[in-house]
């Protein structure tokens, strides 16, 4: 009966329950750290829940596989001809989604092998570096808060009171694009990028501008992060 109690299987090397339960919860554990880091950092628009559940069950899975192989070449050969018969196709649109999917099956291994100090410190690490990625918006290229267009019909030579006026509520401005009118009227659609000093402030911002003499015209664009090429 404490046979049956310690071990489940009659295998060459027989799986021991409470090294094995120790694994799965682990590797659930494990999992469930990286599911939520992986919920709380997620800016992209590609979220979607069944991901997410993905991310708990893959290392239990994995760590089930590695208990099952036990390094035995021949059953590693048996599971490899099943899991060619099923064949598992995935998209993933986000780079860091498939960085998600190999760390947890990295977890799940070292949880199947029993190296239960390496699971734990590679899953602290790993969800201390993506907190800190999201965190400091590392790679991010974004230099601007919004783009603003001004229609302006003073001459372009008095632009300098214009841009002092944007001084006033950004750390830095650059024009972007200047469009003059073919006929003679004195006419100009100009384009900013600004980057805000506080941008609580941005509907006061315009409100000034506005009122402005010479500026028929105000509207603005959110900038986003510049495309990667």
């Amino acid at each position: 009966m404490n046979d049956l109690l310690t071990t489940i299987d009659t295998a060459p090397i027989p799986t021991d329950v409470p090294t094995l339960v120790m694994a799965l919860v682990l590797a659930f554990m494990c999992g469930q750290l990286m599911a939520w880091v992986y919920m709380y950092t997620h800016t992209g628009l590609s979220y979607s829940r069944s991901f997410v559940s993905s991310l708990i069950v893959i290392p239990i899975t994995v760590a089930m596989v590695m208990t099952v192989l036990d390094n035995n070449i021949v059953t590693a050969f048996s599971l490899l001809a099943v899991f060619a018969i099923v064949r598992f196709r995935n998209i993933l649109r986000d780079t860091l989604d498939t960085v998600y999917i190999l760390s947890l099956i990295v977890v799940g291994m070292a949880c199947g092998t029993q190296k239960f100090g390496t699971a734990i410190i590679g899953t602290l690490i790993a969800a201390t570096v993506l907190m800190y990625i999201w965190f400091t918006s590392f790679g991010a290229r974004q230099r601007y808060d919004l783009i603003l267009n001004i229609q302006w019909a003073r001459p372009l030579s008095e632009l300098g009171e214009l841009e002092a006026r944007i001084g006033r509520y950004s750390l830095k401005s650059k024009m972007a694009s200047q469009r003059t009118s073919a006929t003679g009227e004195t006419l100009a659609d100009l384009s900013y990028r600004v980057l805000l000093r506080d941008p609580d402030k941005l509907d006061e911002m315009l409100a000034e501008l506005q009122e402005s003499a010479g500026i028929k015209r105000v509207t603005t664009i959110k900038a986003d992060d510049e495309s990667e090429v």
